[in-house]
């Protein structure tokens, strides 16, 4: 996985701060951090549609904390494409955020960092997992 500038906010921080951020960086995310570095939540482009646009919320005066997803599902750099994919897959998720063992941000693995012939294998993954569950459920 490669490793990129993250790109991050504060939870005070307004939803059009958030999306200029987001713009200006040419990104699907950003991370929502606290004063010592901790990260508190993730903002995404859907959570923007979903979460404000959707809900008639005022970009200006809504805070990015107010529309996060707290306590982000985060993987380590060892993950593979694959299993990232299939984290995603199974979850729901479109971004993860990518933290070492000390806990530093290393960077968010998006479903568009993965090739096409990963998604293909991560769906095959889960549509075997899938079959797995029915048959002994």
């Amino acid at each position: 996985m490669t490793s990129r500038h993250v790109v991050s906010l504060l939870p005070t921080a307004s939803i059009w701060d958030a999306a200029c951020v987001m713009t200006k960086a040419n990104c699907g995310s950003v991370l929502i951090l606290s004063s010592q570095k901790e990260i508190l939540g993730i903002l995404t482009e859907r959570d923007l549609m979903t979460r404000v646009l959707a809900k008639a919320r005022e970009p200006k005066t809504t805070r990015v904390s107010d529309v996060m997803t707290a306590k982000p599902h985060c993987i380590g750099p060892e993950t593979t494409v694959a299993q990232a994919v299939v984290i995603m897959i199974d979850r729901g998720f479109r971004h993860l955020p990518v933290v070492s063992a000390h806990g530093d941000i290393l960077g968010v693995f998006s479903a568009r960092d993965a090739l096409p012939r990963e998604l293909d294998a991560a769906v095959s993954l889960t549509q075997f997992h899938n079959q797995v569950n029915d048959a002994m459920g």
